[in-house]
């Protein structure tokens, strides 16, 4: 009995220790030109990453951006849009802005979504972003989807945190979007909040669009649960 517990005791201090290790391993900070360096190694120069925001919202517009940085930069807290402060988003966007080589903004509004649906309205406003870059890309890194152009392409699943051209997008899409909530639709529709929300369905947004109905800026696919056979639209 006594081995055993002279076992036990030599045990239970490695446990801590081992626990420690993988902890450290988890927080080592990640390569995000893992994917440029391998596509810059094989010829390719002008690699576009390309995110868009939006998706998840009732009102307004699903925003795509395409962003091509200069091979081998690094952008210091550039990282997926939805884990930074939007202070710090607006300071990267225009570091992002200052560094890029070009930058691509494309949309596809409410009536869009409805018609298409999201996910095809989305692929949509990515093909716009790409379409807007004022240099032509050689290579595209896309968040989790594919986009409809001619370029050759890598739909990387969360690929925000995982490549700095494609958190690069994240940040200039949700920037470009967030703006426009703050400001012009803000403006159109002051009742809905649009401001604080950016869209999405808080509780105060779903209850505004209950007393006062839909605006032509709201996805009327997405409302079918909420107003059903009442939803009038002005």
């Amino acid at each position: 009995m006594a081995v055993n517990d002279e076992m036990l005791e030599l045990q239970l201090p490695d446990q801590p220790g081992k626990r420690k290790k993988k902890k450290k391993e988890a927080s080592e900070p990640q390569d995000l030109l893992l994917y440029e360096r391998e596509y810059w190694g094989s010829g390719f120069e002008y690699i576009a990453g390309i995110d868009e925001v939006g998706r998840g919202c009732l009102f307004g517009d699903v925003v795509a951006a395409a962003v091509i940085l200069p091979p081998g930069i690094i952008l210091e807290g550039v990282n997926d849009s939805k884990k930074l402060s939007e202070k710090k988003r607006e300071a990267l966007y225009d570091i992002i802005m200052e560094n890029a080589l070009a930058v691509g903004v494309g949309y596809a509004d409410a009536e869009t979504i409805d018609r298409m649906n999201i996910k095809q309205a989305a692929r949509l406003a990515m093909k716009h972003a790409v379409e807007a870059l004022s240099e032509t890309p050689h290579y595209l890194l896309v968040d989790a989807e594919k986009v409809d152009v001619n370029i050759p392409q890598l739909s990387i699943i969360k690929g925000d945190a995982n490549s700095q051209s494609i958190a690069a997008a994240s940040i200039v899409a949700k920037v470009t979007r967030d703006r426009l909530c703050k400001g012009e639709w803000d403006a159109l529709y002051p009742e809905y909040g649009l401001s604080v929300h950016k869209g999405y369905a808080t509780q105060f947004h779903r209850e505004q669009i209950m007393a006062l109905g839909a605006t032509p800026m709201h996805r009327r696919s997405f409302l079918g649960n909420l107003l059903g056979e009442q939803q009038t639209l002005f």
